[in-house]
């Protein structure tokens, strides 16, 4: 339990006028209101996850709220992050999210720190901060995170997404287990597809995001039971919660009884990203690449060319390059799209084109591996839109 100091909290009229649901809840009222407003919280991303737990933090009178967010709003970014609106394209999100919560409540202080979070910074970032709410999206800033917050004696208010399902707990809270108990190690780099891959539903990250505002409340104001030592999975297709039982394990590394990571790390390096990207880049030298201004040539000069969209079909139907051909990767992968793509070619040359370009990159692999060569479009269908044709949404 945190016990911010009160005693030198006083509420405004205002405050006392915004807060008065809180203030008639027994389990809240007027002290615990004023927790409330000297707690500290910071939040790492003000993405999908990021977007709905501080507008509720916010909402509920959190008196001091960090935002840690170096990424500027993307069009792609709006189906889920209700934080930005459309006039804030292109623009930081870390002042988007700004605007947005002083608008909700300009009672609140709120520390912007527009910076990638990493293992140079991240310690003295978080050491004020009575409690971390991760809102991040990628592997080795969930371990950082977790690491910082266990070096620190930090609470960490987890949350992740992927698709239809989400997940939550409270990491390293009253003796409770940490990131690492659950996940010793990584995944391979790859293995999970990211949501810009994978997709993810747009009310989703609302469900998580909401939940862990939810426990950071709990945690501040030392009511009901939190999710410490229970992973909370919910499956939204089938609207179901169930939770997993966690232990913190003796053997943790960070946590343990004799931890051995005493100091953050390389978490890139421990989440083996450099390494792949060594093997993508050796890989990537051996396929032969041509630019969307390139290919537009090529075929204003009338050259015989075969283009195949490796992408899914759902992806294909809402945007496609004029004159495609649909092979979905794993088509290509599992066997039968091999041979397909074998007839389209026919002596052509064949250009292949995902949506950056990586998924159209692996196709070629596999493809070049049975004897089939082609080119991979750079950039995918995003450089056709930006370099050919703006009319081509970038999906």
């Amino acid at each position: 339990m945190l016990n911010p100091d009160t005693t030198t909290i006083e509420l405004s009229r205002d405050e006392l006028e915004r807060y008065s649901r809180h203030l008639i809840l027994p389990e809240v009222g007027l002290e615990g209101q004023k927790k409330l407003k000297a707690a500290s919280v910071l939040c790492v991303g003000t993405g999908g996850l990021g977007a709905p737990l501080t507008m509720y933090l916010a909402a509920a009178g959190i008196g001091r709220i960090g935002l840690v967010d170096f990424d500027v709003v993307d069009a792609s970014n709006l189906q889920r992050q209700i934080i930005h609106g459309t006039s804030w394209i292109g623009k930081p999100k870390i002042d988007s999210a700004t605007d947005r919560l002083q608008e909700i409540n300009p009672h609140l202080q709120i520390d912007r720190w527009p910076v990638r979070l990493s293992s140079e910074n991240a310690l003295d970032i978080c050491r004020d901060y009575d409690l971390i709410i991760d809102g991040t999206d990628n592997f080795p800033t969930r371990y950082l995170v977790n690491d910082a917050c266990v070096l620190l004696g930090k609470p960490n208010v987890y949350g992740s997404i992927f698709r239809f399902e989400g997940q939550s707990t409270v990491f390293h809270y009253e003796d409770g287990p940490c990131y690492r108990c659950l996940y010793p190690e990584p995944p391979p780099p790859g293995l999970v597809p990211s949501c810009a891959e994978g997709g993810v539903l747009g009310i989703l990250p609302g469900v998580i995001g909401v939940i862990q505002a939810t426990e950071a409340v709990k945690i501040i104001l030392g009511i009901g039971t939190t999710l410490k030592g229970r992973l909370m999975l919910y499956d939204a297709l089938n609207m179901k919660f169930r939770e997993l039982k966690l232990r913190r394990n003796p053997e943790c590394p960070v946590c343990g009884d004799h931890p051995t990571v005493t100091s953050l790390i390389d978490y890139e390096e421990f989440c083996g990203i450099p390494q792949a990207r060594a093997e993508e880049e050796k890989a990537k030298a051996t396929l032969q690449e041509i630019t969307a201004t390139e290919l537009n040539q090529m075929l204003d000069a009338g050259k015989d060319i075969v283009i195949v969209d490796v992408r899914n079909p759902d992806e294909f139907a809402a945007a496609r390059i004029p004159g495609t051909t649909l092979v979905p990767l794993p088509e290509i992968e599992q066997g039968p799209g091999v041979e397909k793509v074998r007839s389209l070619v026919n002596g052509s040359t064949l250009v292949l084109h995902c949506r950056s370009g990586m998924r159209s990159a692996k196709a070629l692999q596999i493809l070049q591996s049975v004897g089939i060569e082609g080119i991979n479009l750079k950039g995918g269908i995003h450089a056709w839109s930006d370099e050919v044709d703006p009319s081509v949404p970038k999906v």
